[in-house]
């Protein structure tokens, strides 16, 4: 089984509180989600807010718009730290993702941690050269391109708030 490990670093000009209040809300995944994967939460009546052994379900078209069914547990919650989703149901032998914020100067800093393996031995790591590591990279090209458009571009400068 190949396995391969994915990771995405992105400055934010916002604060922890409102990175977390973002984050945090599965609501807010299909806004980080391109459109052309058509990604539909199914479970019924989630919260607001994510918990430890939260079970998300959802549908989602990663390849040629074929539906299928995903399944991830919230396995750990670090309150305005971070948080792990493991995949239950879905596409990959192992998906493991690490969600990891933290403040810096004029911002925050956060940290996704990926670590995979696709289904089908030989093939999968095939898949994984020729599709899936290129895939990654466009989803969160597209997520980081949401949160700017968001919160803005990270510049690293304190604005002074008081004019001058």
């Amino acid at each position: 089984m190949a396995y391969y490990q994915f990771k995405r670093i992105q400055k934010i000009p916002t604060t922890v509180d409102e990175i977390w209040e973002f984050i945090s809300s599965p609501s807010n995944l299909k806004t980080i989600t391109p459109p052309y994967m058509g990604f539909d939460i199914t479970s019924d009546g989630l919260p607001d807010k994510m918990y430890e052994g939260m079970i998300i379900s959802y549908k989602v078209s990663p390849l040629l718009g074929i539906k299928t069914t995903w399944v991830t547990e919230i396995t750990k919650i670090k309150d305005r730290e971070f948080f792990i989703d493991e995949q239950r149901v879905g596409p990959y032998a192992l998906w493991h993702h690490q969600h990891h914020i933290e403040e810096i100067k004029s911002g925050i800093k956060m940290t996704d941690i990926v670590s995979y393996s696709p289904p089908f031995g030989p093939l999968g790591a095939l898949a994984n050269t020729l599709i899936i590591k290129n895939k990654l990279k466009e989803i969160f090209d597209y997520r980081h391109q949401v949160l700017t458009d968001k919160y803005g571009e990270y510049t690293g400068v304190v604005k002074n708030l008081y004019g001058s």
